[in-house]
């Protein structure tokens, strides 16, 4: 019964795993076509801001924001992210820039992957971190990934535990406790989980690394955070 079982269980991921990537390639098409984040800048909720994962445009959040602020939140994207390739203390620096110079206050952080680690350094290392209320993270590799050392890149590889940054980020726990970490029962890119120590965990029933963006769970606990 239990071998039976374990090759139900890793059919079950096979298949999450291709409807992953079939969305990610969907995600990544809308990413070519034309989208006005200033048309999404408007609300008088509580102001949300992107924050997206390592190669992703704003594009990859863009049916969650378009949600989101039909519920009358404003939305902040923040272009020069870019695809979101700078090291996490980089990126961190843009982020917290943009906050005081778009004097945005009591703001939850909406991000995915490597946006979460973003967040959670602005959250914990910079001033600026006192003007986000919360962080809604998705699919974030908190403790790392051990697949990090086999990639090609440096931005990838960064992810490994050892790296200095994710281990100040690893050592620094006041900040879990505004943060939301949601996340699939089987990632294919985090295979240690996104739990976080100190902060409200989600696990879906589900799966997935991009798939589980369009989980309604995940809107839900935006509108929790934000509302």
């Amino acid at each position: 019964m239990g071998q039976r079982t374990s090759w139900r269980d890793r059919a079950r991921d096979a298949l999450w795993w291709a409807q992953d990537y079939v969305y990610a390639g969907a995600a990544q098409l809308r990413g070519v076509g034309r989208g006005h984040p200033e048309d999404l800048a408007s609300g008088s909720g509580r102001p949300l801001v992107l924050l997206p994962g390592i190669y992703e445009t704003w594009r990859f959040l863009e049916p969650l924001a378009r949600a989101l602020h039909a519920r009358g939140h404003p939305i902040h994207v923040l272009p020069g992210l870019g695809s979101n390739l700078r090291p996490v203390v980089e990126s961190a620096e843009l982020v917290a820039a943009a906050l005081v110079d778009r004097r945005l206050d009591d703001v939850v952080l909406v991000a995915h992957s490597k946006g979460g680690l973003i967040g959670k350094h602005v959250m914990a290392f910079d001033p600026a971190g006192s003007r986000v209320r919360g962080m809604v993270a998705v699919a974030t590799p908190f403790g790392g990934s051990r697949y990090s050392r086999f990639m090609p890149t440096r931005s990838l590889r960064a992810f490994g535990s050892g790296d200095a940054t994710m281990r100040a980020l690893a050592a620094s726990a006041e900040a879990n406790t505004r943060i939301v970490s949601v996340y699939g029962a089987f990632d294919p890119h985090i295979p240690e989980g996104s739990e976080l120590a100190g902060a409200r965990n989600v696990r879906l029933e589900a799966g997935g690394h991009f798939r589980v963006l369009a989980h309604p769970r995940v809107l839900a606990e935006v509108i929790r955070a934000a509302e």
